[in-house]
């Protein structure tokens, strides 16, 4: 990603300590968050949703109230990635509040926590870019379509402060691409690159706020020979997302219907002849874990609907939790292969996420893998009707020099019982096998 030039929002916590006692210092702390807490639809406010807030109210003001009978857009602008660049700071080494509200049991940042703010930017980054600033035309509705990939390359600390900077890389006729990178700089790492800790890519599409139905958005002109290498390589992934959504459900050749069979022997020992089946493996459905909520009216975006943020904490902490019962031990988290927004989740409605360890990779004992899938339902009950709204695809390993390791416990194979089961298992490590070649050939 191109250096960021741009000065960072920072992020304050959301909160007053409880150690303050001066009712002034405490009310000064965020002179302007009453404001948009007011005006926000819901009460979900993290501190980066309510620091983006205080950055650019103009932009979400109009999102919130759209005039839908001013006409849309009609002369497209031409932007470069740089209208768009926007970065964050955590003052983790300084706030004790903030620091607090990220921390995890292992005084590291919450994933999860993480996750969702990085949403919340890219949103507002995506907002950026299509905004004509004429407030005679109304807003473009975008929505979280993707998730591409994120990668965890080490765990940051609360102890140093953290800034998460992003851009559009990329744009069609309706969607868009935000790249965002997280840094956080320590003692130890001397270069730019060695403080880099987690980067992402998102796709939105772009909706008339009016008659909901995909709408054309600026257009994005790279200026630098790195930012043309990030819209030429996300022009591909778009091209790949495109192909893959042509043949969703492939048909099995013989070589995959080998493979098929293959895992669901094992499966077959389980349910026919479990005293014989080995030790050394577990079916998918006993690794399963569920969770499930009335969605809130305090986790609603400026759109009315869930903040897709929220979505993915709740996903990855069912993960994080899945992965652990499995394991035995703490997990370490590696990424997020991929995320799929596939219908919008609303206020009110009862959803569902269910968990299972869908394979794991044993053959490097040094990294094992444990690949996890998360699918979000939208149940109705007065209408008997259940639909999948998104699925969440998380990537785990364990420490080798973590005290179980050492006492002789490895991860177990998990094997499939149903046909169904065994062709997820296939088609999604054959998705992890195209973009692993993708990354080696660099295309």
């Amino acid at each position: 990603m191109a250096s960021n030039s741009t000065v960072p929002i920072p992020v304050v916590a959301t909160f007053a300590s409880p150690f303050d006692t001066d009712e002034t210092d405490v009310q000064s702390l965020r002179p302007s968050s009453r404001k948009c807490q007011s005006l926000w639809p819901g009460m979900y406010n993290s501190p980066v949703t309510a620091a983006l807030w205080d950055a650019r109210p103009t932009i979400f003001e109009a999102l919130l109230d759209p005039p839908l009978h001013a006409s849309p857009q009609t002369q497209l602008l031409t932007k470069t990635p740089s209208d768009s660049r926007t970065s964050i700071l955590y003052n983790f080494s300084s706030d004790h509040t903030l620091r607090e509200q990220y921390k995890n049991p292992w005084n590291r940042v919450r994933i999860g926590k993480l996750l969702e703010d990085l949403d919340a930017l890219a949103g507002t980054i995506s907002d950026k870019h299509c905004s004509d600033d004429d407030t005679t035309t109304r807003p473009l509705l975008l929505v979280t379509a993707s998730v591409d990939k994120m990668v965890l390359k080490k765990p940051p600390s609360v102890d140093h402060d953290l800034q998460i900077s992003g851009a559009v890389i990329w744009v069609g006729r309706s969607s868009i691409e935000v790249q965002l990178e997280v840094t956080q700089s320590t003692n130890e790492s001397s270069s730019t690159s060695d403080s880099v800790v987690l980067t992402a890519n998102f796709i939105f599409v772009a909706l008339d706020c009016k008659t909901k139905k995909a709408a054309p958005v600026n257009r994005l002109s790279p200026e630098t020979e790195q930012e043309k290498l990030h819209f030429e390589e996300a022009e591909a992934r778009n091209n790949l997302r495109k192909r893959k959504r042509g043949g969703d459900r492939r048909d099995f050749e013989n070589g995959d219907v080998n493979r098929l069979e293959a895992l669901l022997a094992e499966g077959r020992i389980f349910c026919d002849m479990p005293a014989l089946a080995d030790r050394g493996s577990i079916l998918l459905r006993d690794t399963c874990l569920e969770n499930s909520l009335i969605c809130q009216p305090q986790q609603r975006n400026i759109h009315g609907r869930i903040f897709g943020g929220f979505l993915i904490r709740r996903a990855f902490e069912l993960a994080f939790s899945t992965a652990y019962v499995f394991a035995g031990m703490v997990p370490c988290f590696l990424e997020v292969d991929h995320v799929d927004f596939l219908r919008p989740v609303d206020v009110g409605d009862f959803l569902r996420f269910k968990s299972c360890v869908l394979f794991t990779q044993l053959e490097n004992p040094d990294q094992p893998l444990i690949n996890i899938e998360v699918v979000a339902h939208v149940t109705r009950p007065e209408l008997r009707s259940s639909e999948v709204s998104n699925t969440f695809y998380f990537t785990f390993t364990v420490r080798p020099e973590s005290k179980a390791t050492k006492n002789g416990f490895r991860l177990r194979n998990v094997v499939p019982a149903t046909e169904e089961e065994a062709r997820r298992i296939l088609e999604r490590m054959d998705a992890e096998s195209l973009l692993l070649d993708k990354d080696e050939t660099g295309q």
